[in-house]
């Protein structure tokens, strides 16, 4: 039978106080998460106060009731609005409200990413997207067609035609009426898209191409006449014309959307990148000091002491996290620089074990720093995450990021003979011939991550 018996053990074992528990927590944070977390704890413990609340950026709903106000339509396109919004049809028998995109996507990134989606070749997603950079708020499109033909890479040989394509192509993305040249144009779009047995469906579409300025002056009378048709039709048409939407490009409802604050911003200034924490909606911080002068002495008021404790070691949390997201950013950006100057080519590879070793923390720290956390730089503003590639090795013994291959293959084939597209294995000896080792499996890896189809695709969709 064993008896029972006392030891004692020398050992060591990491204890989590509630003070680093609580940094980490708040690491894990993005800006809108913590901003509410602060406003919580101020409600609820008395000896914390605010130095100063900074200003919160205007969301873009104020922003477009501003724009709303500043830039009135003329009362046709007024009246038009107004009809959508109480229930207006967008052509397809259902409310364009109902069609409001609610993904938190610029309407830029909305038709992005349509263009990936789509069956466009290599070459019309090139030509696309400068046609969609050249895509207003309101959906339409601005410059000319030569204009963006002008901007495109010469070497390629890209044609007039080809860009007259492609527009075709967008202008079949949602929302619909989206890449018009003029409000003629957008309306036709958009009956374009009913049912050709729809009444006065021919009548609105010779409206819209020869007599908006009737509409838009209410002379009924005259276009009647010029037209030779009846009061029951002219209604009909009109109906037709007045349902459609004179600013597709705002039915991607900038209300709905989700906007990121970014934690720091990027700025070169005086050939130096530098890097500022954000302080944007977070409030500053600090122990009320009339409270505080009430307890010292005093061995009452054993709440209020708590209170104190964890009002401080809410202050010293928030400067633990705003120093370990400055180095974690710093780091980042030193070894991104080439990225910052010359885009997503130029992206050095680096993984979590890079920073760590280099501002001396653990791996899951840095996970946590990155995850939801974001920068905003001068080409954008990108999650902490994105600057993070794996290696790929090269003749000249500097190793190539993931994220750069895949620009360079996205790349290649936009600018290739559309009559003879480049096979994965080709694309592969092109990469070898620039001194970056990439297995041709590789290369196929990359491209379906794009979407992007194979070589005997592309040839049958350019035939």
């Amino acid at each position: 039978m064993l008896k029972p018996t006392l030891q004692l053990k020398l050992g060591q074992s990491l204890t989590m106080t509630p003070q680093l528990q609580q940094a980490i927590r708040l690491l894990q944070l993005p800006v809108l998460d913590l901003s509410a977390q602060i406003q919580d704890a101020l409600e609820e413990n008395i000896m914390l106060e605010m130095e100063d609340l900074p200003d919160v950026p205007q969301t873009s709903a104020e922003t477009t009731a501003e724009v709303e106000t500043i830039q009135a339509e003329d009362s046709w396109q007024q009246q038009s609005a107004d009809r959508i919004q109480d229930g207006g049809w967008n052509g397809e028998g259902r409310p364009i409200n109902d069609f409001a995109d609610e993904s938190g996507k610029t309407l830029r990134e909305h038709l992005l990413w349509q263009l990936e989606m789509e069956h466009f070749t290599p070459r019309q997603a090139v030509i696309g997207e400068a046609i969609v950079d050249s895509i207003n708020d309101d959906g339409y499109l601005e410059g000319e067609l030569e204009e963006i033909l002008g901007g495109l890479d010469s070497a390629p040989g890209f044609t007039l035609d080809e860009v007259i394509e492609s527009l075709t192509l967008v202008q079949r993305l949602d929302p619909v009426g989206i890449g018009a040249r003029s409000l003629s144009e957008c309306i036709i779009l958009q009956l374009g898209q009913l049912d050709t047995t729809t009444p006065g469906l021919e009548l609105a579409a010779e409206l819209a191409q020869n007599h908006l300025d009737l509409i838009a002056s209410q002379s009924f009378g005259e276009m009647r006449r010029d037209l030779r048709t009846t009061e029951e039709d002219l209604h009909d048409a009109l109906a037709l014309i007045k349902s459609c939407n004179p600013k597709p490009g705002l039915a991607v409802s900038p209300a709905a959307a989700e906007y990121v604050i970014p934690d720091v911003f990027v700025r070169k200034i005086d050939d130096h990148w530098q890097v500022e924490i954000s302080a944007t909606g977070i409030p500053r911080l600090s122990v009320n000091q009339q409270y505080a002068r009430l307890l010292r002495g005093s061995g009452d008021h054993a709440v209020l002491r708590s209170q104190l404790q964890e009002a401080r070691w809410l202050i010293r949390s928030l400067e633990i996290r705003n120093e370990t997201l400055m180095k974690v950013a710093t780091c980042i950006v030193t070894r991104q620089t080439a990225f910052l100057e010359h885009g997503d080519e130029a992206m050095k590879p680096m993984v979590l074990r890079d920073v760590a070793e280099e501002i001396g923390m653990h791996e899951s720290t840095i996970s946590r720093v990155t995850t939801n956390k974001y920068m905003h730089t001068p080409r954008g503003v990108f999650e902490f995450k994105y600057f993070f590639s794996s290696h790929l090795s090269s003749v000249d013994g500097e190793d190539q990021s993931s994220t750069s291959v895949r620009a360079k293959i996205r790349k290649l084939i936009g600018a290739e003979n559309p009559g003879k597209p480049l096979s994965d294995s080709k694309i592969a000896n092109i990469l070898a011939e620039e001194g970056i080792t990439v297995a041709r499996r590789t290369v196929a890896k990359y491209r379906e991550a794009m979407n992007i189809p194979s070589s005997s695709e592309r040839r049958q969709r350019s035939a």
